[in-house]
């Protein structure tokens, strides 16, 4: 079993930037980050995989989101330029079995707790 510790949330201002880390307790084959706001589905943010370290984003936050990974265990998300809309719960999440689809949830065996990330107006 694979225990995820995510780290960064916080509150800033739009344009404002905040840098999410997640350490893992076992080997991923991709670590991945979601958001949940409320009243809203979880949705797909951003993902790397292993040993290649190839990234994938969803459309919106491409420009201004970067994943990478000190390790197949640790991973961090720089987020620039942040909106209102970027506002969430963020999850961290591990995929463990090799499952060739990166960017859907249920392709992902373990989550973290959830981090608060708030961006006021």
């Amino acid at each position: 079993q694979v225990q995820l510790t995510e780290s960064g949330g916080g509150s800033v201002q739009t344009g404002g930037s905040l840098r999410l880390s997640c350490s893992g307790s076992g080997f991923s084959y991709a670590m991945g980050w979601f958001r949940q706001a409320p009243g809203k589905e979880r949705e797909f943010v951003a993902a790397i995989s292993f040993p290649d370290s190839r990234t994938y984003y969803f459309p919106s936050v491409k420009e201004r989101f970067t994943i990478s990974a000190d390790s197949a265990r640790t991973v961090h998300l720089q987020m620039n330029n942040l909106q209102p809309e970027d506002s969430a719960v963020y999850y961290c999440a591990s995929e463990t079995t090799g499952d060739e689809v990166k960017v859907l949830a249920r392709s992902y065996d373990y989550w973290g707790q959830g981090t608060r990330v708030t961006v006021s107006s």
